[in-house]
């Protein structure tokens, strides 16, 4: 009887301990020691937008009402921020510690499309240090900070992002070059101003060749944002809200501590530029669970910086649990790069399904990157109707989809040897299982640099549909297991 009670009371202690925090279960028996992540200590306290002038009506501009009463509510010492029903115009949006901005059913926060409410900042982007205009909703160095609640934030993207005429349709296109204001910068590349035109002329990699802060100012809309950028914050929720539209990248964590994404919707037109849905760069300890994304670009990403900046940052991306999400069009469903240069580890992949996108799982970097991505465990993902590779490690990234790289021929296939530098990137102990994949346009590709093969890759219990078969160049020590593979004609 005492042996029975004292297992009765443990068992109801652990059940009342995971009934504290749904989350555990998340870190629970995984093959790397990651701690307890926990949702955002928040006050009780609460304020309406409304009672700080705003109005909803779309038409007039809020930024002073969100900014007077985040101010009210840090000063109270925290709280929730209700956003009712309607639509919220506004400038940037700034949170702050203890503070959770919560949108009603029905609630829409758009951020105006005007360069001038969103001025310049230093900042990262593409993981480059650089400067950009400031996110439509940020904050730096906060605590215990939350987005939560039913509705939809929009940022506007559309005023910001150039447009490939490719991608969308003729009536579309017409609709584009009849904006006032913006031009055709080159045949088939629309850009939405001059000053976009000019800040591009001369950029490397996103970074323009501005001195000058009058150089800076004249070409701010090149200068787009990310929508959502949180940076270096610590104990951080995002649940049930819809981010859409976003300038650039919509979601983009850096450097934060303690971070869990539930059940949002992400999504940004298919023919949104650098249209990421997620971007989780240098974070470590984040959860992303039973959301759905459907971008431009890559669905859900993982990054640590590019190149020297991002080696000298040298914060990994580790530790991190992708479970029970969704991925519809974008360039890769779940992708590790191309910026890893200061490193990811510790990542686990389950119970997802990718479903139309251009690759299923990518990973990608380049020479000059450095960094070592090691220890990803994904199983138990479902795809259909892959453009491209179901599975591809390529360490030749050059900025284009795959689906682009292909159409210019594809990458070399004899490749000389270098020597193995800090900028040399390396992928290594990744295991891949339980994979299903229906109707991909090719299997896998393995393209590993020759002075530095990906290594270690274990593929067990994988079913993969496609036109065209596996290759592998540049790799060694692939442990294949129950691997299978059908060539559609």
């Amino acid at each position: 009887m005492r042996r029975t009670f004292l297992f009765l009371f443990a068992l109801c202690a652990a059940v009342s301990m995971n009934a504290q925090n749904k989350y555990k279960q998340y870190t629970d028996n995984l093959p790397f020691k990651m701690a307890e992540v926990k949702t955002p200590a928040i006050p009780d306290a609460k304020v309406s937008l409304k009672d700080f002038g705003a109005v909803g009506t779309g038409d007039v501009l809020c930024t002073d009402a969100f900014a007077k009463a985040i101010d009210q509510l840090y000063k109270m010492g925290g709280g929730h921020l209700i956003v009712p029903r309607g639509v919220w115009l506004t400038g940037p949006i700034v949170l702050r510690s203890n503070i959770d901005l919560h949108l009603e059913a029905g609630a829409v926060i758009q951020f105006a499309a005007d360069e001038n409410l969103y001025p310049l900042i230093k900042t990262s982007f593409e993981g480059l240090d650089t400067r950009r205009c400031q996110s439509p909703l940020s904050a730096n160095g906060a605590t215990n900070i939350s987005i939560t609640g039913q509705g939809v934030i929009d940022g506007n993207g559309q005023y910001w992002r150039p447009v490939k005429r490719a991608k969308v349709t003729d009536g579309h296109w017409k609709k584009l070059l009849d904006i006032p204001g913006s031009q055709e910068m080159k045949k088939g590349y629309w850009v939405p101003s001059e000053g976009y035109a000019k800040g591009e002329q001369g950029a490397n990699m996103n970074v323009p060749a501005a001195q000058t802060e009058e150089e800076w100012q004249a070409i701010k809309r090149f200068l787009r944002p990310v929508m959502v950028g949180l940076v270096n914050c610590k104990n951080v929720l995002l649940e049930g809200v819809i981010f859409q539209n976003s300038p650039a990248w919509n979601l983009h964590p850096l450097m934060c501590q303690n971070i869990i994404i539930d059940n949002v919707l992400v999504r940004n037109p298919a023919y949104a530029q650098n249209g990421d849905a997620l971007d989780l760069e240098s974070c470590t300890n984040a959860l992303i669970v039973n959301s759905r994304f459907d971008a431009g670009d890559d669905g859900i990403c993982i990054k640590s910086g590019k190149d020297a900046d991002g080696r000298r940052r040298g914060i990994p991306c580790a530790n991190v649990v992708v479970d029970g999400c969704t991925v519809f069009a974008g360039h890769g469903g779940f992708v590790v790069g191309s910026e890893m240069s200061g490193g990811v580890k510790n990542i686990k992949v389950s119970n997802c399904q990718f479903v139309g996108t251009d690759v299923g799982l990518r990973f990608k970097s380049t020479r000059g990157r450095g960094g070592i991505v090691e220890n990803i465990y994904v199983d138990g993902v479902s795809m259909t109707d892959i453009a491209t590779y179901a599975l591809t490690f390529n360490m030749y990234y050059g900025g284009k989809s795959v689906a682009e790289v292909l159409e210019e021929g594809g990458q070399p296939k004899e490749v000389q040897k270098v020597p193995v530098t800090e900028e040399t990137p390396i992928f290594r102990n990744i295991d891949i299982r339980n994979v299903i994949c229906h109707n991909a346009g090719m299997a896998m590709e393995f393209n590993g640099l020759p002075e530095m093969p990906i290594n270690r890759i274990t593929l067990r219990d994988i079913d993969i549909s496609a036109h065209q078969d596996a290759t592998f160049q540049y790799c060694k020590n692939i442990i294949k297991q129950n691997v299978n593979i059908k060539l559609i004609k």
